[in-house]
């Protein structure tokens, strides 16, 4: 079995996509592949998205802004987009989820706390999901 490779994309690729991507490789690991971009890429991550996930011991501080690439797209089983609107390409048969998320952008530290617990309940769920379509189905 081929492992799954998730895109999360947002717009500026500096903070929901970055803290899910975050939670996704932690909790994951070798399990899934993981990638994150955004429409239009800021210069760097949220600083206060990266406190918020150093707080509950994961480390995005090295993550760049990636621009969302057709590639990835196309090369992804799961599509989770948080707020990039018609930014991002749609292939049949990938699976696509929108989560509907505040930006954590220019929010203090417990705003962004609450969106990285929302992030985190979400990336279980999808991991769940996916591990659960791994397994081999008893014949």
């Amino acid at each position: 079995m081929s492992i799954p490779t998730v895109l999360f994309v947002c717009v500026h690729n500096a903070g929901r996509s970055q803290m899910a991507a975050g939670f996704l490789q932690h909790l994951g690991g070798a399990r899934v592949r993981v990638l994150s971009a955004g429409s239009e890429p800021a210069d760097r991550i949220n600083p206060v998205a990266v406190q918020a996930m150093a707080e509950v011991g994961i480390d995005i501080a090295a993550h760049r802004p990636q621009v969302l690439d057709v590639e990835d797209v196309r090369a992804s089983d799961a599509v989770v987009t948080m707020g990039c609107g018609d930014a991002c390409p749609v292939f049949p048969g990938k699976r696509y989820e929108d989560w509907t998320l505040d930006d954590p952008a220019g929010q203090p530290i417990e705003a962004v706390r609450r969106i990285r617990d929302d992030i985190r309940g979400r990336v279980e769920i999808l991991l769940a999901e996916l591990d659960a379509a791994q397994s081999p189905t008893p014949s």
